[in-house]
């Protein structure tokens, strides 16, 4: 290798910016992260870590802050639209891989990729004046009356439907992981060796029975990596949760009350941080997410680096 790169300097030059363009990816990574934990130091000098963490104050008159609240409405809204997005998601995969016909599967994967393209302000604008209406008028008044009635249960269904709550933004949310989940479970599907396939067929598996226990387990790691992408875009999204979720700093056990989450309140309130400790509680929720996020993606890669050995092999 370094005999050809003396006797070619083309590559050399080749070799160089490319390692340029990699550690410059590196170095943008540290520099936010350093100024994310620059600009809250004076917050986590203030408030430490865990109690920042678990409490619920946010009280900007009387310089109080802590994460408890945001992080609530966070873990809400994304674990909601990860439970009804993933049916949907793996549903549509399995359709377009196993069960449509040639000439639906081109329009169906067009269609997705849209839903991945449509700008978040988009969903926002639609939930505020379309989903959100329908959701107070017909959706939830349902939920309460039904589901709303079990022992219990009916705790998350409790309060005046106003449709600006914590429900709807997991349902605008699951509508905008949706294409993420479905587009990487289609390739890991499509993956699954046809010879697998069809000596399941041979020995008279039916379709479903070849859907369960051969290509599910089969692309298993892809579609959790898949997931989990899903779960680091949910945790990221602002402009279509501000529109429809509210932000009122509390913990409710009900979903059809308005929370806040952390980017809903970097959104709402930087431009009112008139202190220094409000801004520097706002880069300490800011430091968190990146973590968070960090976090969810790393876990990602890590499945889908397992699915690709295990499909290469």
């Amino acid at each position: 290798m370094r005999v050809l790169l003396r006797k070619n300097p083309v590559d050399l030059l080749f070799l160089t910016i490319t390692a340029i363009a990699s550690a410059t990816v590196l170095v943008l990574i540290a520099g936010i992260l350093y100024v994310l934990f620059l600009k809250s130091s004076l917050a986590i000098e203030k408030f430490g870590i865990l109690n920042f963490i678990f409490s619920t104050d946010w009280d900007p008159v009387r310089q109080i802050f802590g994460a408890a609240t945001t992080l609530f409405g966070t873990a809400v809204t994304t674990i909601l639209a990860l439970f009804f997005a993933i049916p949907v998601a793996i549903g549509t995969a399995i359709f377009i891989t196993e069960i449509a016909p040639n000439f639906m599967k081109g329009p169906i994967g067009i269609a997705i990729e849209l839903l991945a393209a449509i700008p978040s302000i988009i969903y926002g604008m639609w939930g505020l004046f379309t989903l959100a209406p329908i959701m107070a008028e017909y959706i939830e008044p349902a939920l309460q009356n039904t589901l709303g009635k079990v022992p219990l249960l009916g705790a998350l269904f409790a309060g005046t439907p106003m449709g600006i709550d914590l429900f709807t933004a997991s349902i605008i949310l699951s509508i905008m992981i949706i294409p993420f989940t479905a587009s990487i479970a289609r390739d890991s599907f499509n993956l699954t060796p046809a010879i697998v396939k069809e000596s399941a067929y041979a020995i008279g598996a039916t379709k479903w029975e070849v859907v369960k226990n051969v290509i599910l387990p089969y692309s298993k790691s892809g579609v959790f990596g898949g997931i989990i992408l899903s779960l680091g875009r949910a945790l990221g999204e602002t402009m279509a949760v501000a529109f429809v979720l509210g932000n009122n700093h509390q913990i409710s056990s009900s979903l059809f009350h308005a929370a806040s989450t952390i980017t809903v309140t970097l959104a709402n309130e930087f431009t009112e941080a008139d202190t220094d400790i409000y801004l520097s509680s706002l880069f300490y929720l800011a430091l968190i997410l990146f973590v968070m996020s960090f976090i969810a993606l790393a876990v990602a890669k890590i499945f889908l680096l397992r699915a690709q050995k295990r499909y290469s092999a």
